[in-house]
């Protein structure tokens, strides 16, 4: 059995750009009885730039919640809280003292704020050490990564091998996997969908706010009877991510027939989320109401990591000495 890692930032309540580029991908992944997922939320790589903990734990139980409706199965997996395990920590510092000064200087996470170094913390600059620790720490052989996290998989990799070449076979040197499939979701500007941009669509929002954010999606200023270029319109390229092709085909004729509005548009894709959806949104509903549920789930996870965790440590505080 192959066992699969997948971190979770704890950022907030995922968005459908979130859903349909990581979410569902990793559940699938997960499906295949010949893989073991450990899905852990990344609350300590939060830190970083989350200082409440109030929105810490409000954004954990959205991200457990969110997780759960889509359908992870936790049963037959891992899904815990990184800060739950603190044997990770004490990898972590570890493998900081194999981790050379300008490998952690060199990397995407700290060069992109580097100009600025007042607002860099010292997490920041040794993120890909921790993120190498709650890789190896559960002897993880594939991590499905971004192109953007690519460069940090190579950081462990690195790492395990440093230590590996002093003190023997410890750790096993993960592989990462690159979905090249993944696409890009367009935001309700056509940017990227990011919260950063503040262009997300939230399914999981109540039906009045949903209905806000895709009544928000620009669109250029023809017509009600004005023939439409789908390919250029952001609703278009939103829609044709979840709907049929026959419904594609369908909403493409209207565009270059003239007649139809972008309100119809909206109001279309609006309707389809909903029903797209509707089992996840009431599971979703019914899960964020009940944060004892969520956290025995996250808990019966973390009792399970732990073991694995334990382990492993063991193990390298053996090869250590200590």
């Amino acid at each position: 059995m192959t066992r699969i890692l997948t971190g979770i930032q704890s950022s907030g309540k995922p968005h459908l750009g979130n859903i349909l580029g990581a979410i569902k991908p990793s559940i699938e992944l997960s499906k295949n009885s010949k893989n073991e997922s450990l899905f852990f939320i990344a609350d300590l790589h939060s830190l970083i730039n989350i200082k409440d903990s109030k929105i810490m734990n409000e954004n954990t139980l959205a991200v457990a919640a969110s997780w759960i409706a889509m359908g992870f199965d936790h049963d037959k997996n891992y899904f815990y809280r990184q800060s739950k395990i603190t044997e990770v920590c004490e990898l972590a510092w570890y493998l900081n003292c194999f981790t050379p000064y300008p490998m952690l200087s060199n990397s995407h996470s700290f060069k992109d704020k580097s100009d600025n170094l007042s607002d860099v913390n010292s997490g920041l600059f040794t993120y890909p050490v921790l993120m190498a620790a709650d890789i190896l720490l559960y002897d993880s052989e594939i991590v499905p990564v971004g192109k953007d996290q690519k460069q940090h998989l190579e950081i462990t990799r690195d790492i395990a091998k440093s230590f590996n070449h002093n003190y023997g076979e410890t750790f096993i040197i993960p592989e990462s996997k690159i979905d090249k499939n993944v696409q890009t979701i367009p935001g309700t500007d056509g940017r990227k969908m990011s919260k950063t941009y503040e262009n997300t669509i939230d399914i999981f929002a109540d039906e009045k706010s949903l209905k806000k954010q895709i009544m928000s999606i620009v669109t250029d200023s023809k017509g009600l009877d004005d023939k439409k270029n789908p390919e250029t319109c952001n609703v278009f390229n939103i829609f044709k991510l979840i709907a049929s092709q026959v419904e594609v085909k369908e909403m493409e004729k209207k565009y270059t027939e003239g007649g139809y509005g972008y309100g119809h548009a909206k109001t279309h894709l609006f309707n389809l989320i909903l029903e797209l959806y509707y089992d996840e949104r009431k599971l979703y509903s019914e899960l964020i109401k009940n944060k004892d549920h969520l956290f025995n789930i996250l808990e019966k996870g973390e009792r399970k990591a732990k073991i694995i965790a334990e382990e492993v440590l063991v193990r390298v505080r053996s090869r250590l000495g200590y």
